[in-house]
């Protein structure tokens, strides 16, 4: 892992605590320059003060925010060159016909809208320097097995597809400017969104991410850009050696199989 040191900035939405505050804890440990953006200020200052990075307190639906957030980023520790669409929701187990439509709706808000509004301001930033890379943190609910997706409601799966799709999409559309996107699927991880779930499941420490992440910020996996890819499932060494094969392949996509 010491091949894969980092420079330049990194922003990490959601990442005052599990999953977010791994990922932001792995890249400040590999040289990145860090910015932590969550809601709850307590949580994320104490990350950022771990990660000697910078404490963003910022709703990330609301677009004002969002921008403003990114432009103290800029201003405070330079060019954002990785943007990490980590924060995410659920509603809660009631099913779709009990679930308040508000609360069905935020999800998506906070799983699909968020991690187009920072995307939607560091692309042209990322593209007027000749590069840069989005991760989205997606799930397994967004194209597998029912499974594991009820405690979360219908909203969750459908976002998380969303996300899988429009990453996708924004990779093919950023590719000739130099910038790459990925999806990452972090499995079973504790935490408040997933106490509803059995305590069976195949939990999945959140530093196995962040280790990903890292890994996908380096650059070495740029030629799976657009592909999803599971941190527990996928060997993210052997797709890189067979990068070009995955690509002709079409494998680490979600498709329709007739």
């Amino acid at each position: 892992m010491e091949r894969d040191r980092l420079e330049g900035v990194a922003l990490v939405t959601g990442g005052g605590r599990g999953i977010g505050a791994a990922i932001a804890r792995e890249l400040a440990a590999a040289g990145a320059r860090v910015a932590v953006l969550a809601r709850t200020a307590s949580q994320l200052e104490e990350v950022a003060r771990d990660v000697g990075g910078l404490p963003l307190a910022a709703d990330v639906r609301d677009g004002g925010q969002v921008r403003a957030a990114i432009e103290r980023a800029e201003a405070e520790l330079g060019a954002v060159t990785l943007l990490v669409n980590n924060a995410g929701a659920g509603a809660g187990p009631q099913p779709s016909w009990e679930v308040e439509a508000r609360d069905w709706w935020r999800v998506f808000e906070v799983n699909v809208l968020g991690a187009f509004l920072a995307t939607r301001v560091l692309l042209p930033r990322m593209i007027a320097r000749g590069g840069g890379r989005v991760v989205s943190v997606g799930s397994g609910a967004g194209y597998g097995t029912p499974h594991g997706v009820l405690p979360l409601g219908s909203c969750y799966g459908a976002s998380k597809a969303a996300l899988h799709r429009f990453t996708e999409l924004l990779a093919a559309e950023a590719a000739p400017h130099g910038v790459r996107a990925f999806v990452v699927s972090p499995g079973y991880v504790r935490s408040e969104m997933t106490r509803g779930f059995a305590g069976d499941a195949p939990w999945t420490s959140p530093d196995r991410t962040a280790r990903l992440v890292r890994v996908l910020a380096s650059g070495r996996a740029d030629a799976l850009s657009g592909r999803y890819i599971h941190t527990e499932h996928d060997d993210i060494e052997e797709l890189i050696r067979h990068a070009a094969d995955v690509v002709a392949a079409d494998r680490q996509a979600v498709r329709l199989r007739k």
